[in-house]
């Protein structure tokens, strides 16, 4: 996979743009990895959907929750695990770090709405729609997406280092995603039951919160990583 000849160390945008262009070009090309996580979201919906003809709200948050966080792990996973050692050695001649991560973090966020957007409009068609306030919660789950991407991103390139890195993800991403996860329960739990905006935004804020840090942390940290 040879990128734009002016992908150069000294042009960061144009590093991630050409980068970001990659991903989508090469997901396009194995359409079958998508189609797959897109099954397995509608396969795993439509088996609540058998097993539980009607959910109680808390249930249903809940469970909509479960199914996507076991969906991201899937897409994001691959990330970095994917990447054969010749062509991450690839990336290093061309690119730096940074726009290598940010790029990989833009990715799946982008992957991650597509796909949470789905779940979601296939989760309400066959499991009802217990929302009230449909406008706050799809922005909970966008502040979801952009955590789940960004913590899966990076902890997809530590178990690339690693043997075992496919039973590596989810240990190393779990005791990290719960505490966010948590927060997104509540969130999305309030905005089910229609509360008012001043109630919910404290969440709202803390997810934003928890987003930028990771991203942060990813930034300054994934250098080192990938100078190993």
């Amino acid at each position: 996979m040879i990128l734009h000849s002016s992908l150069s160390p000294n042009n960061m945008t144009q590093n991630i743009i050409n980068l970001i262009k990659k991903d989508i070009l090469l997901e396009w090309r194995q359409r079958y990895a998508i189609n797959g996580i897109l099954l397995h979201v509608v396969s795993s919906v439509f088996v609540v959907f058998l097993s539980i003809k009607i959910l109680n709200p808390p249930t249903w948050n809940a469970l909509f929750w479960l199914i996507l966080l076991f969906t991201s792990v899937s897409a994001v996973a691959k990330s970095f695990i994917a990447e054969s050692k010749g062509r991450q050695l690839y990336y290093y001649g061309i690119a730096s770090a940074q726009a290598i991560i940010l790029s990989k973090t833009i990715f799946n966020i982008f992957l991650m709405v597509v796909i949470s957007l789905m779940c979601l409009a296939v989760y309400v068609t066959l499991l009802g729609n217990p929302i009230q306030n449909l406008s706050l919660y799809i922005i909970a789950m966008l502040l979801g997406c952009i955590g789940f991407a960004a913590t899966f991103t990076i902890l997809s390139s530590i178990a690339s280092k690693a043997g075992n890195s496919n039973l590596l993800m989810p240990v190393l991403s779990f005791p990290i995603i719960i505490p966010m996860l948590l927060v997104l329960i509540k969130a999305s739990k309030k905005a089910m039951d229609g509360l008012d905006v001043s109630v919910i935004w404290p969440d709202l804020f803390v997810l934003l919160a928890i987003d930028i840090i990771v991203i942060a942390l990813a930034y300054i940290l994934f250098p080192f990583l990938w100078k190993d």
